[in-house]
């Protein structure tokens, strides 16, 4: 994956989120009581990314495509995994439905709130269980 880069695009995260919280001033409380609080969806990101570094032997890769993008893409052999990933219950995302329905992977990966299920070709993966995301795929 790393051959195909796109250099022009480019997120920050940080190596760890409770840093990013802290540097941002976040007040925990803000987090916790506020399902809408608009910084969750990055700091939410940003856990996700740290639990995933070391499981594959690439690092996940941001990626943008057409009017949309991917919040990662994970390489586990010869695989790519588009991922999702969201802050609270929402299931709706529809750039990343889009690229699933066009490049139908065998495996797609949605994190958010809401527990594990298949839904037509997402699984759908609690955050809790992102550090374990290599023995689910």
């Amino acid at each position: 994956m790393k051959a195909f880069d796109q250099l022009n695009y480019f997120k920050l995260f940080m190596f760890d989120t409770g840093l990013l919280k802290h540097m941002a001033g976040i007040d925990n409380a803000a987090i916790l009581l506020k399902s809408d609080y608009q910084f969750k969806g990055p700091l939410t990101e940003n856990f996700v990314l740290q639990q995933l570094q070391g499981q594959f032997d690439v690092e996940p890769r941001f990626y943008i495509h057409g009017c949309g993008e991917i919040n990662f893409l994970i390489q586990n052999g010869t695989e790519i995994i588009p991922v999702e990933v969201k802050g609270g219950e929402d299931k709706s995302a529809a750039s990343f439905k889009s690229f699933v329905n066009n490049k139908q992977p065998r495996t797609a990966l949605r994190y958010s709130e809401r527990g594990y299920v298949t839904d037509g070709g997402i699984t759908n993966l609690p955050l809790y269980l992102a550090g374990l995301t290599k023995k689910f795929i």
